[in-house]
């Protein structure tokens, strides 16, 4: 084994040992094929496979995903089965079980709870559920467990209007902040003006999915107009250097999720993948996982990638999680415990994090 093949794997070690955060994960994205099977045999609504290579074929984007609309087609296969309280709280509780078991300290669980109503759930009901799933989750596993409220940009404003006073309701009960989601290119950002001020006057956090299938104005409508304080995504944000400016100068975090990127085409491949020139910007980059099943995703994956492709190195690694946590969108008194939790495990394993 040469010199550098023995430092990659040095590194590549260290990787399970380092505390991490997941600020952008999708709930719907993230359940367990073996879970869905049970679900589906409980409901009485069989799933239409005969293997799990099946299965997997269904719910996995997979290396060779040609479209965004190819990879949004592995939800639709899901979310029938994620109509009732049962089902919501189950998989919100094993979506921190599999966070703390690649030792994820904090992780935010986004969903729109509008898509799962097909049952007669209201809106309450469905936040509850997931909210109820993260906290047992939270005391079973200690992994912090927070919900991120998903307003869709298909939806109607009286329907988005309806899941942002809900989300009121549970902030801070569970509940950090409210998103908006969905089709970027057909419903730009600024068609939801009215929702998000609405939002910023019940005192609500926002995070805009931006910059991914549409370009960099999606990403500084996002911050100007309407309130965004994290954007999810932003990996189009070179194609204009005044949002890349606007971005580093207010520090606001970009919620990167490099796999599920890639497979969506939002970058044509991982030479063209923009964390290297963010990071040498100044930019706070944080990255996550997006959807730990349709991409066949962890941290640790994430991680991998990073280094493999991009050149990013363990301390870069160590700071870029960093980011998530001052990121997070914990109360105060919370954050600065975690930092201070996080600095000292990296202090342990000898990694440079300032």
């Amino acid at each position: 084994m040469t010199l550098v093949n023995e430092q990659s794997a040095a590194v590549r070690a260290l990787l399970p040992q380092l505390p991490k955060v997941d600020l952008h994960v999708h709930l719907d994205g993230s359940v367990k094929p073996e879970t869905l099977m049970e679900l589906a045999r409980e409901q009485g609504s069989p799933l239409p496979i005969v293997s799990e290579d099946e299965l997997l074929a269904h719910m996995q984007a997979g290396e060779h995903c040609e479209s965004l609309k190819e990879y949004l087609s592995k939800f639709s296969f899901v979310l029938p089965y994620l109509q009732t309280g049962a089902a919501l709280e189950r998989v919100a509780f094993e979506v921190v079980e599999q966070a703390a078991k690649e030792g994820v300290h904090y992780i935010e669980v986004r969903f729109a709870p509008q898509l799962h109503r097909l049952q007669g759930l209201t809106i309450h009901e469905a936040i509850h559920h997931v909210v109820e799933g993260l906290r047992r989750g939270e005391q079973v596993f200690g992994t912090v467990a927070r919900a991120i409220i998903i307003c869709l940009r298909s939806h109607s404003y009286p329907w988005n209007k309806d899941v942002v006073e809900e989300a009121a309701q549970f902030y801070r009960k569970g509940v950090v902040a409210v998103d908006l989601a969905g089709d970027e290119a057909s419903f730009p950002a600024h068609l939801f003006l009215q929702l998000f001020e609405g939002a910023q006057l019940l005192g609500l956090p926002i995070t805009i999915h931006a910059g991914e299938a549409a370009g960099a104005e999606n990403v500084h409508v996002a911050i100007t107009d309407l309130g965004a304080v994290r954007i999810g995504h932003g990996v189009r944000m070179l194609e204009d250097p005044e949002v890349v400016a606007l971005v580093k100068e207010r520090q606001i975090p970009l919620e990167m999720c490099p796999v599920s990127n890639i497979q969506t085409k939002a970058v044509s491949d991982w030479d063209a993948y923009p964390i290297r020139r963010y990071l040498e910007q100044g930019i706070m980059v944080t990255v996550n996982t997006d959807n730990m099943t349709v991409s066949d995703t962890s941290l640790q994956k994430e991680y991998e990638h990073l280094i493999e492709y991009c050149g990013i190195t363990l301390d870069e690694i160590a700071r870029i999680i960093m980011n998530g946590v001052k990121a997070a969108f914990l109360e105060e008194d919370e954050k600065k415990a975690m930092i201070a939790r996080f600095e000292s495990e990296f202090a342990a394993l000898g990694l440079r994090v300032s």
